[in-house]
């Protein structure tokens, strides 16, 4: 391995002298790697002719498949191998290379980016050339040209800090995922960060499943001032029953209703810190509606272009500089009382204070981004940079306690606010909008009487755990010390590619909800249809991946544990400072490790989730549910050899293995079942893998989002033709030939072609399709086969 990372006194002079030089680099040839193309022009520009800038496209190799690519047998170095698709982006890279004077590695400031560098290094052979390692957290002219002021050398700490981490996650996945498929089904995989998120998804959902809800009733109040203004106020106190709650209306029918006290007082509303990959994350889910994926996507694009700084960071700091340019804009553009400098401590023990927060480069661009999406996510950049320094939103309080002269001693309370100074509210408009900060109260006196127009005592159930939004498992992966910022969009992007996890709207349930309503001294009884229960993009984990995540549960308890993948997140912190030596962790993890997947490997039991149901009634067999090849299924008798096939059917979308009845599963085998006739043919509804489905004759039309339960022949009738029809619109015509079949002229996505048999066969631009033989037909399907 090259030595290239400490400095020689030759290098240490340039080092001190190249601010004074940097002109003197326009009479050499200057190549600059980057890891995107779409930030090298940018970058190209800013620097000069003399320098050219081109791009790794990212990772240039990998570890080898064969033999997982690592030396289990004591060594633990690893096997890199440059990746098919970079092949020849590194022979373009060569080329470069050596017609190049000095090489800059400029690759991003993190982790990854570093081991770019160091594989870049490597792979290009550059031992002999005059290399020097770049960064910089903004793509500007001002940080560019420091960056190539200051280089500095490969940071071998952070290159085995991803080194070990690769390693590490490599063993795991490898090791694990034949198991998996072994015990539980092909195809599966594992991995060290995404198996302990689909553990945090699949862990709520049980938490759901056997939560026990509680029925209370709230008693609202709206009562009359004496200026016959109305004041609106909550009891203090919640009433357990429906009993209870009568009595207590009653006992307000003679009661005397007087205002206890009014406390007013001034709080603070203080900014948020700027932000983090884990809070822009969040803000974006919560705010603009973006997945995590898409959030970082929109935000590669602003750095590249240059509007903010790296988006992969667990810093909040600010760098003097762009603090100084935040007070300027504040005082200039709202006064001194807006300005407040703050200083924000980053919760994360991991953080590189070094780093800075998610910033723009230039705060008097308040609008940038080249679509609505990059436009949009700028602005909460914008907004929360800049609020971060500026003074607290003030407000005045008043709480109004209302006592009854019941003998239940009730109390009520009315709580209400104004903005006494706008503060950092007065950039972010949207969040004091949102939050409907200002909620004024009518004016009374301490000891006023107050009549009632309307008290309700309204019937409410306790709700369950809410399931995990994308940007709430960010957080809680993020509280708990798994994974990095750079980590959280792909392990999220990947257990729903592994359909270990979806995202999905939860309906809800409607539950009518009983009113008790006190009014001109007489209470009536009313029942209110509510829905609770009702989530929007919400992740829940599948049928594949709660079994999936019992068996690693069950049998590789410490690779689950949530401190377990912590406490190795720290182990990598450690070696990219140099505290610890990266192959000895992973040998000690490794010797611990492989035991245990050879002990389960010998002797756990391949797992379905199998459950047994019941009778069926009809037919007297037994029903059971389980995981099948494509999903959960019910299965009606028994799988034997002797005896007469099972039926199958697929579980419906809200039904799971642990949670349908024997009832549920016996009605999904009224599939298929013939609706009707129509032209003399059998229309037949079933389900298949790919959802519900219409088969007529030799066709099968999709049913889309109806129950094939409960479908009628009319609409059977209307989607058989509306098929129909779009079949005659694709075939441009058709011929018959010798042997029987059929060449057609079609209409096609990509263009129009010739489909013979189950071949397809693009028409030349210089054919018109509707002018075509049957001998042009035969001549193309030839001239095809031929190439």
């Amino acid at each position: 391995m090259a030595c290239f990372y400490y400095w020689t006194s030759a290098r240490v002079v340039k080092k001190i002298i190249f601010a004074k030089v940097f002109q003197n680099l326009s009479h050499m040839n200057n190549l600059v790697i980057v890891e995107s193309p779409a930030k090298a022009s940018t970058i190209e520009n800013i620097l000069g002719k003399d320098f050219k800038v081109v791009s790794s496209y990212g990772h240039v190799r990998d570890l080898e498949k064969k033999n997982m690519g690592v030396d289990l047998l004591g060594s633990f170095n690893p096997q890199y191998q440059v990746s098919t698709d970079k092949k020849k982006v590194i022979q373009s890279l060569a080329k470069d290379c050596k017609k190049s004077d000095i090489i800059w590695l400029a690759t991003d400031e993190d982790r990854e980016g570093e081991a770019i560098a160091w594989h870049l290094y490597e792979v290009l052979d550059l031992k002999n050339k005059d290399v020097n390692r770049i960064v910089f957290h903004e793509i500007t002219a001002t940080a560019i040209k420091k960056a190539v002021q200051n280089p500095r050398d490969i940071n071998i700490n952070l290159v085995n800090a991803q080194q070990a981490r690769r390693i590490l996650d490599r063993i795991v996945g490898f090791k694990l995922s034949p198991i998996l498929w072994k015990k539980v089904k092909s195809g599966l995989s594992a991995g060290r960060v995404q198996s302990v998120a689909v553990r945090l998804i699949v862990e709520k959902e049980k938490s759901i499943l056997n939560f026990q809800s509680k029925t209370t009733y709230q008693v609202l109040a709206n009562f009359k001032t004496s200026q016959s203004d109305i004041l609106s106020a909550v009891m203090l106190q919640d009433v357990e029953s429906k009993g209870q709650a009568y009595a207590l209306l009653e006992s307000f029918v003679k009661s005397q209703f007087s205002v206890l006290s009014i406390e007013k007082k001034p709080s603070a509303s203080a900014p948020s810190a700027p932000f983090t990959t884990s809070s822009l994350q969040q803000t974006a889910s919560n705010r603009l509606g973006f997945s995590v994926s898409r959030t970082m996507s929109v935000a590669q694009k602003l750095y590249e272009s240059g509007h903010i700084t790296y988006m992969r960071t667990d810093s909040t700091n600010l760098s003097k500089d762009s603090l100084k340019s935040i007070e300027n804009y504040i005082k200039e553009e709202f006064g001194d009382t807006y300005f407040k400098q703050r200083t924000y401590v980053t919760k994360s023990k991991s953080a590189q204070e070094a780093h800075e927060a998610i910033r723009p480069t230039n705060v008097s661009n308040l609008n940038c981004g080249k679509d609505d999406a990059q436009k949009k996510l700028y602005k909460l950049i914008w907004e929360r940079a800049i609020s971060s320094q500026m003074s607290d939103a003030i407000f005045d309080k008043t709480i109004i306690t209302i006592n009854a002269s019941n003998e239940f001693q009730s109390m009520f309370q009315a709580k209400g606010q104004t903005i006494r100074f706008d503060g950092y509210l007065k950039i972010q408009k949207a969040l004091a909008t949102s939050s409907k900060k200002d909620k004024l109260l009518p004016i009374v006196t301490k000891g006023e009487l107050l009549g009632v127009q309307e008290i309700n005592a309204k019937e409410k159930f306790s709700k369950s755990p809410s399931r995990f939004t994308e940007a709430s498992l960010v957080k809680k992966l993020e509280e708990l010390g798994i994974g990095r910022p750079s980590t959280y969009a792909p392990t999220i992007s990947t257990i729903q590619k592994r359909e270990y996890v979806l995202k999905d709207d939860i309906e809800g349930k409607k539950i009518k909800h009983v009113h008790l309503i006190l009014k001109d001294n007489d209470i009536k009884e009313q029942e209110v249809l509510e829905t609770i229960g009702a989530e929007k993009k919400k992740l829940i984990p599948t049928e594949i991946g709660k079994i999936t995540n019992d068996f690693l549960v069950e049998h590789f308890q410490e690779i689950l544990e949530y401190n377990f993948t912590a406490k190795v997140e720290a182990q990598f912190d450690d070696v990219a400072m140099g505290n610890q030596e990266w192959k000895a962790m992973i040998k000690t993890f490794y010797t611990q490790f492989e035991p245990t997947v050879l002990k389960v490997d010998r002797d756990s039991n391949k797992v379905t989730g199998l459950r047994e149901l019941g009778v069926d009634p009809a037919t007297q067999k037994n029903v059971y549910v389980r995981l099948g090849k494509y999903g959960p299924i019910v299965q009606l008798g028994e799988l034997r050899e002797d005896k007469e096939k099972p039926r199958y059917a697929k579980l419906k979308k809200g039904q799971t293995i642990e949670s349908i009845s024997l009832e549920e599963a016996i009605a999904l085998f009224d599939l298929p079942k013939i609706v009707g006739q129509f032209e003399g043919n059998e229309i037949i509804v079933s389900e298949g893998r790919y959802g519900p489905y219409i088969r007529y004759k030799k066709s099968f039309v999709s049913l889309g989002e109806l129950d094939p339960n409960k479908v009628n022949l009319e609409t059977c009738i209307r989607l058989i033709q509306e098929k129909q029809d779009m079949e005659k619109k694709k075939i441009i015509n058709s011929f018959s030939i010798e042997d029987g079949s059929e060449i057609q002229i079609c209409n096609g996505r990509y263009g129009p072609y010739v489909k013979s048999g189950k071949k397809n066969y693009k028409i030349p631009k210089d054919l018109e399709p509707k002018q075509m033989t049957k001998q042009d037909c035969l001549n193309l399907i030839e001239k095809s086969s031929k190439k």
